[in-house]
């Protein structure tokens, strides 16, 4: 009956996500995992409401990939077709996220060196 009700609140949870997709410009995957994050970040749900369903969701992640690769090998021809502009915005892409990241994690190390000079505490490095 636990895991019946674990599946459940992940389903509404999905299908809010869904119909607020209707009213917003996001695709309803990314608003129920915001809404989702939303409930366990104030403790409306719990990680135990949630724990073996998403587990069994975390173990078998490769099986959900399976659909996007099919359609990934159907569409081939396409893709040879335009390789080069579509290498070119994979690299491009790869650049300028590794490029964010470096900068995110730098602005963070150094925002912790700030409030931890503040407090008299430790240098982070």
């Amino acid at each position: 009956m636990k895991i019946l009700l674990q599946i459940g609140i992940i389903f509404g949870v999905c299908f809010v996500g869904e119909g607020l997709a209707m009213l917003l410009p996001l695709p309803g995957s990314i608003i129920s995992m915001i809404l989702l994050f939303l409930l366990l970040l104030f403790r409306l749900l719990k990680p135990d409401h949630i724990a073996e369903k998403s587990d069994f969701l975390l173990k078998n992640m490769a099986f959900f990939f399976i659909p996007a690769g099919v359609a990934i090998m159907e569409s081939a021809g396409i893709l040879f077709e335009n390789l080069i502009p579509f290498l070119v915005i994979c690299v491009a892409t790869m650049v300028i996220t590794f490029a964010v990241t470096a900068f995110t994690v730098r602005l963070t190390v150094s925002l912790q060196n700030r409030i931890a000079n503040r407090k008299g505490g430790k240098h982070h490095e």
